[in-house]
């Protein structure tokens, strides 16, 4: 076995690279955490911050509520249950929210089935007309983004991590790091880096079985009525209160280009359905305030790719979406897994040979 490195690189400083960066450096290792631009730039700023434990595979929900413990710590999280429903006509996602929901309860997750009628009763601000049937996590909320990374990035100073922004890496196959002005051979590397991280991957040597998708999403101005988190598993987007408004989200494509070059703006088609489909479930109109698009990243079996894929390498990365909510846990778990313990083994990216073909999600919930 080899023994414990005590010189680790991480490469994003996103949600997850912040936390396994922070992790690392108090047990003691010398951990340098780069990123091309700022802490948070990538896909966690982009992010649209829920967070809950609704999950029917135990493994991500006790990883979702340990990162809900640790969001609360931070005092970053904003209590609000996650509702998701079906509406009239849709057998599918209604068959899939009862068989969903009942397995989330019997693994322990504080979820309830509830029909149109009760929810109406307890979140007025939901039309509930067309809908029929719904559900309803408690044990959630959302989180400002923008005051994590903040608060992470103290932590890992704190915690004796060296921060390098602004930074361009680049691996090579025996495992050197290079950057514009030196390069360094660590014990391990961990690539945490969004879309960049199949790239990186590559050129030391592994292939990694990862598609890449454009997601959308804007902020509303102010409304009337706060909703809480809703996710509409028939017509596939979802909502959350921002600010004095909403944030509305949606709109995956497949993309296959230059992860630096996408089109970071909003499509007009996505911008008046979001707006209708907002008045359709809450019954209010609102204006746009501000919108964008981000890349999220994907495997053919919708679970992310974590853990190590060569000697002294590992990655974390392929999330369809769900990478924020969960990356305390899985910067905890990962640390871990780098220091000679064991990874998550369904997680584990060698699982697949890399050259698998990589379908577009089908919605941000199955």
């Amino acid at each position: 076995m080899a023994p414990d490195p005590t010189r680790v690189a991480v490469v994003g400083a996103g949600a997850v690279g912040l936390s396994v960066a922070t992790v690392l450096a108090r047990r003691g290792v010398e951990v340098t955490l780069y990123d091309r631009g700022d802490p948070g730039s990538g896909s966690t700023g982009r992010a649209a911050g829920l967070c809950y434990d609704a999950y029917v595979e135990r493994t991500d929900a006790r990883l979702a509520a340990r990162s809900l413990e640790r969001f609360r710590e931070l005092d970053v999280l904003t209590e609000r249950p996650y509702v998701w429903v079906a509406r009239d006509g849709d057998d599918h996602a209604v068959a899939a929210i009862r068989e969903h929901a009942g397995r989330m309860a019997d693994r322990g997750r504080d979820v309830s089935i509830v029909d149109p009628a009760e929810l109406a009763d307890r979140l007025p601000a939901l039309e509930t007309d067309h809908l029929a049937v719904g559900a309803i996590a408690e044990n959630a909320g959302y989180v400002d983004t923008d005051a994590f990374v903040a608060a992470m990035v103290d932590r890992a100073r704190s915690a004796g991590v060296t921060l390098r922004t602004d930074c361009l890496v680049s691996l090579q196959a025996d495992g050197e790091l290079v950057t514009p002005d030196c390069s360094t051979s660590p014990d391990s590397i961990v690539l945490a880096a969004g879309p960049q991280t199949r790239t990186l991957a590559a050129s030391a040597g592994h292939s990694l079985a990862l598609g890449t998708y454009r997601a959308q999403a804007l902020v509303t101005e102010g409304i009337a009525a706060a909703p809480p988190i809703f996710y509409d598993a028939s017509e596939r987007f979802y909502l959350r209160p921002a600010d004095d408004g909403v944030l509305v989200g949606d709109g995956a494509h497949p993309y296959e280009g230059d992860p630096d070059e996408y089109d970071r703006t909003t499509d007009s088609t996505f911008l008046s359905d979001s707006l209708a489909r907002l008045e359709r479930t809450l019954g209010q109109s609102a204006a746009i305030s501000r919108s964008w698009a981000g890349l999220c990243t994907a495997t053919p079996d919708r679970d992310p790719l974590v853990g190590r894929c060569g000697p002294g390498l590992f990655v974390a990365t392929g999330w369809h979406g769900h990478g924020f909510m969960r990356a305390p846990a899985v910067g905890e778990r990962l640390a871990k897994q780098v220091l000679g313990g064991e990874g998550i083994t369904h997680w584990d990216p060698t699982r697949f040979d890399g050259d698998e073909p990589v379908d577009l999600p089908a919605g941000i919930v199955d």
